[in-house]
């Protein structure tokens, strides 16, 4: 079939490599525009837009579709379906009409949970224990399409936001390939979501990273895992009188008891107290600002964090 492919973070680049694969003609690649990164704030492409002009696609990379002369130049791609994998735009429906099958996304969640901007992540820091992905027929409305296929995806207790990314980004490719050849066979057929168990994946804020110690110890865990390794959740330490920041990207449940806040082991191991009575957290691997990630047991070495302190509220 003749696809078009709108996509932007590494988490689309298996699903548009897979539909290469499959000996679909991608007949354009939609993606965000190039923007200044890094120390030197050299502009920078999407890893789509860059995998796309390594495959010699044609690349795009319109700022809005609401402008007609860009709706006009969509639909003279004459394809037969668009796939949306975390594009990034909303799609007016000039857009979602003008391929001839129409256009389908590519979901990281169990619709109709977690629809919007952060599902991977906003499924873990909510303790689910099973996420999914779905392929499903777009329509105006916030993920509110008919799901064609889907296939459940287990989280485990100790799984991270980029590990859950990783696992999800295989799935969803080979599901979405799967679902283009049905299409094209005719026997794609799509269900309307549920009304019940509409939940909403907002967008991660800066207020959602910091770590607060008086939660409950397995609230504080999940947070972790859930923000690892971006933006990554975070708590302070002192360091001779100046408050330093410290990231979290690894940790497990304990049982160690405290107050909350309260260091309840240092030197192997860095184990903090957490809400009362729920137990601690083990931090298994952190990065301080303008650092390399080490394992807690390094970052000890230098920190010089003694047992019964309590960190910064």
């Amino acid at each position: 079939m003749r696809i078009v492919f709108m996509g932007a973070p590494e988490f689309a680049v298996p699903t548009l490599s897979e539909l290469i694969g499959a000996g679909h003609d991608i007949a354009a690649v939609y993606s965000q525009p190039p923007r200044p990164a890094g120390r030197g704030m050299a502009e920078r492409r999407t890893p789509v837009h860059a995998f796309a002009a390594e495959q010699g696609i044609e690349i795009r990379h319109p700022l809005s579709l609401k402008d007609g002369a860009e709706q006009a130049l969509f639909k003279a791609l004459d394809a037969d379906a668009a796939v949306v994998v975390a594009y990034g735009l909303i799609l007016p429906a000039a857009i979602l009409d003008a391929p001839r099958e129409g256009c389908f996304n590519g979901h990281a969640s169990a619709l109709p949970r977690w629809r919007g901007a952060a599902p991977i992540q906003r499924a873990i820091m909510a303790g689910d224990t099973e996420t999914a992905v779905n392929v499903m027929r777009m329509e105006e409305g916030l993920d509110t399409g008919p799901v064609c296929l889907a296939e459940s995806v287990p989280v485990g207790r100790d799984m991270t936001a980029g590990e859950l990314h990783d696992r999800l980004a295989v799935v969803g490719a080979g599901l979405m390939v799967r679902a283009m050849a049905a299409l094209e066979r005719g026997s794609l057929n799509c269900t309307p979501q549920p009304d019940d168990g509409v939940t909403y994946a907002a967008k991660i804020k800066k207020a959602d990273t910091r770590i607060d110690f008086e939660q409950p110890a397995r609230d504080v865990h999940n947070m972790i895992r859930g923000l690892s390794p971006f933006p990554g959740a975070w708590f302070e330490i002192d360091n001779a009188g100046k408050r330093e920041r410290v990231k979290a990207l690894k940790s497990r449940l304990s049982d160690r008891a405290g107050v909350p806040g309260e260091v309840v082991a240092s030197g192997d191991s860095l184990i903090v107290a957490c809400g009362s009575g729920s137990g601690a957290v083990e931090f298994v691997s952190v990065q301080k600002a303008g650092k390399n990630a080490c394992s807690a047991e390094d970052f000890l070495r230098g920190a010089r964090i003694e047992q019964g302190a309590r960190l910064p509220a």
